[in-house]
């Protein structure tokens, strides 16, 4: 077993910053239906930091906000309820699980990040660990791809990687150097679509290894999540620059600045209702945005500063989030109502969130390198 206590110090040192900075920042919190000024800019020593320590700071929050009990505001979701919900310990301690997928082989797929390995669980629970070729590579995001192999980010080697089923590992350089690699997606032409915080770029790969980059028009944007809308574009968030992108394949690039004041967008699907949704850690809200770019927002309640981050659209016709810092899992419906169900597991840090071949969610515990799973 391979650990990085080091590494790991830097990286919730900076989600600490990032975290407090958002929390403290405004004192209140604009609705998207309103009509609001210009949102505020994060402020610049924010940025220094998130850039300096890569997109990987994101993961962890040491020094952790106290929950504190507040006045809901407008919109309130419902309180915190019980759900079944399952933990299963990965084999490797300190693993620090990040991003999950269902396979073409009906199992779950999840990255390692600090013991540099691709987890494989099975929906009964039993779990197989593949050991990624080049050492410390920070494995980030998983998706599945057209040709049923799993393709993932390795945000610190700078490279995309590819394993079959099987657990055979390819793995493909990034052009641009420093680009960090996170968020990937099966795009709608047969290719891969992936984000690179790094470089301000969104890269696409093809199942045969060529990556293509294309050049976000914001400098410093920070594309982190990325995911296939219903108008067959790519959609992403820019976290430090507050906007929702999209690309088309032939790679124009069209941004929505989200109205809200410290927007931090970290994760985005496509919903059932032909909308993309996503998480923002900043405003402490759900996120609709239409394919013409239309702004909605909700409001969650349960924690002074919940830092919402994976999302998924569910088998139940809703969508299911995590709450890293306030420790649950979020439902909401395309109408708005939220339902946030508490972890069994204190300060897990839940990250991403599929739906799995049994119609459960499935979900990464980074903190206590667990997998979970919660049945709608």
């Amino acid at each position: 077993m391979s650990h990085h206590p080091g590494r790991l110090r830097r990286l919730r040192r900076a989600l600490t910053v990032l975290a407090m900075t958002a929390a403290i920042g405004a004192p209140g919190t604009v609705a998207f239906g309103d009509s609001p000024n210009q949102p505020h800019p994060l402020r610049p020593w924010v940025k220094s930091c998130v850039r300096h320590h890569g997109p990987v700071g994101l993961v962890h929050c040491l020094g952790r906000h106290p929950r504190q009990e507040t006045t809901p505001r407008a919109g309130a979701s419902l309180p915190r309820l019980t759900s079944s919900i399952d933990e299963l310990e990965t084999p490797t301690a300190n693993a620090a699980p990040v991003g999950i997928t269902t396979g073409s082989d009906d199992n779950l797929w999840f990255t390692e990040n600090a013991a540099n390995k691709i987890g494989r669980v099975t929906t009964g629970g039993t779990f197989t660990e593949y050991s990624i070729t080049t050492s410390d590579s920070g494995p980030a995001q998983i998706t599945a791809g057209p040709d049923g192999a799993l393709w993932f980010t390795e945000s610190n080697a700078n490279k995309i990687g590819r394993i079959t089923t099987g657990g055979t590992i390819t793995e493909y350089s990034v052009p641009t150097s420093g680009a960090y690699p996170w968020g990937i997606t099966a795009g709608p032409d047969g290719a891969l679509w992936f984000t690179e915080p790094g470089a301000d770029n969104i890269g696409r790969i093809t199942t045969g290894g060529t990556i293509t980059e294309y050049a976000l028009p914001t400098s410093g944007a920070y594309p982190l999540g990325i995911t296939t809308g219903p108008d067959d574009n790519l959609w992403f968030t820019e976290v430090l620059s507050g906007s929702i992108g999209q690309i088309t394949t032939g790679g124009t690039v069209t941004e929505h600045a989200v109205p809200t004041v410290d927007s931090l967008p970290i994760g985005i699907t496509a919903g059932p209702d032909d909308n993309l949704w996503f998480t923002d850690a900043g405003a402490a809200q759900i996120g609709q945005v239409t394919t013409s770019g239309d702004f909605t927002g909700y409001d969650l309640t349960d924690a002074v500063f919940p830092f919402p981050w994976g999302i998924t659209a569910g088998p139940d016709g809703a969508l299911w989030f995590t709450e890293t810092d306030g420790n649950d899992i979020g439902r909401i419906t395309t109408g708005g109502t939220i339902t946030e169900f508490a972890i069994p597991t204190s300060s897990s840090s839940p990250l991403e969130i599929t739906t799995g071949p049994d119609d459960n969610l499935w979900f990464t515990e980074n903190s206590t390198s667990q997998i979970g799973q919660v049945t709608p």
